[in-house]
């Protein structure tokens, strides 16, 4: 039975109970029994441990977890401390100091994004060693997309941060007015300029919530 310990397991306590969920589980048995899956059986609902149902003012949305030894978390776009910060979290760094004049992090956790209620999620929460994309497909895109619809259900504000064509297929799900919904390129250095420098979301993310009342997000990550 899946636990992840605080307001989520209700909220997706049907889902845990589906039939694609016991075989998705039952992939994950066999596949981490067979080679090295990223990241960590522990690790792998981090971002929804980190981030409760009724804390969440933003989603940001990856695709599947880094694929080198030591970097994944649960947490998308973040690596744990003492890993080198991977290229779209270097992009992502220079648009928030050219967004909002906060320097470069020298680490790539962004667990403090997480505990302010910016739910770090990833389409797809696991993934073979040096094999991206290879659990796409296996039942996780079932899982998130009902995680983001139950978010659109949400009769508090949020705001959705979509980079790239795969968070931004995502949109459809949004259906409620009162959210916000910011789209760009993805920050990877292949796309970052065709219109990721410069989109300014941080700030905007940061205007839409204070604009309903709801405390901002300080983005600045400590060291």
């Amino acid at each position: 039975m899946i636990r992840i310990g605080n307001d989520w397991d209700d909220v997706l306590k049907g889902e845990f109970e589906k039939p694609y969920f016991q075989k998705l589980c039952e992939t994950l048995r066999q596949e981490y029994a067979r080679y090295t899956i990223f990241p960590e059986k522990q690790n792998v609902f981090n971002a929804l441990r980190t981030t409760p149902y009724c804390s969440v003012k933003a989603v940001l949305l990856g695709q599947d977890p880094y694929h080198g030894r030591g970097q994944a978390h649960g947490l998308c776009f973040s690596v744990q401390k003492g890993c080198e910060i991977p290229p779209s979290l270097k992009n992502m760094y220079k648009e928030l100091q050219s967004d909002l004049d906060i320097p470069p992090a020298s680490h790539g956790e962004l667990t403090s994004w997480a505990r302010q209620g910016v739910l770090l999620l990833n389409t797809v929460l696991t993934v073979r060693e040096g094999q991206a994309n290879s659990h796409k497909g296996i039942g996780w895109e079932m899982f998130t997309d009902e995680i983001i619809r139950r978010l659109n259900e949400c009769e508090r504000p949020i705001a959705f941060i979509l980079w790239g064509a795969n968070a931004r297929s995502k949109t459809a799900l949004i259906t409620n007015d009162r959210h916000g919904v910011f789209t760009a390129a993805h920050p990877s250095p292949l796309s970052a300029y065709n219109g990721f420098f410069g989109c300014r979301h941080f700030s905007k993310v940061n205007s839409f919530l204070s604009s309903n009342d709801i405390v901002p997000i300080n983005w600045r990550i400590p060291e």
